[in-house]
């Protein structure tokens, strides 16, 4: 079925969006059409705003339309603590626990020689930069457990041993209210080396 052009490119610029296939990206574009014109212009408003305000940190390298962020200014956050991630998701992933109340530093990715990303390209040296500047006790590694997030744990441990600090890990293992027998190998032999005392 052929869509008239304003209409095509609407669908088409849905569909480059991560996750979204053709259908959604259809029901999408037809969702728009019912919106009135106000509602359009500020939902193409707050694109464009979001767009030119919304950048890194320049401390943390967390997104923000301050620099530095809102979590680098805070006063109430423990600067003896910085917790490295991946990417900004993490953050947000993180604050929602409402657990953790010191800082953060975004490394920007995770290296991956097959994507041509070495350790040059994320913001290792400025972490460390941080970690010396602030005196920090404790820097606590929340990236995931693939290939590239070892790698990267393992950079970064070698990067940091020469400092008084201490490194650590966030335990991975089980989500709440699943069954061990549909758990994979890797998961379970994380779960028991993560235990602790209760």
């Amino acid at each position: 079925m052929q869509f008239t052009p304003p209409l095509a490119r609407l669908i088409e610029h849905f569909q480059k969006l991560p996750g979204i296939g053709p259908k959604s990206a259809q029901r999408m574009a037809f969702h728009v059409l019912k919106m009135n014109m106000q509602d359009v212009g500020e939902f193409a408003f707050a694109l464009v705003d979001c767009k030119e305000k919304v950048r890194n940190c320049s401390q943390c390298y967390h997104l923000s339309a301050l620099d530095p962020c809102e979590i680098c200014t805070n006063d109430r956050r423990d600067l003896s603590t910085i917790c490295v991630v991946a990417d900004p998701r993490d953050v947000i992933a993180l604050e929602r626990t409402r657990e953790y109340r010191g800082l953060y530093h975004v490394l920007t990715g995770l290296i991956s020689p097959l994507e041509g990303k070495g350790p040059d390209e994320l913001t290792i040296r400025d972490l460390l930069g941080r970690v010396q500047k602030l005196g920090v006790k404790e820097v606590i590694l929340a990236i995931n457990p693939t290939i590239e997030g070892d790698a990267t744990v393992l950079y970064v441990q070698g990067i940091l041993k020469s400092l008084p600090v201490s490194i650590t890990r966030i335990a991975f293992g089980l989500p709440v209210g699943s069954d061990l027998e549909y758990a994979d190998d890797i998961t379970l032999s994380r779960s028991l080396a993560g235990r602790r005392e209760v």
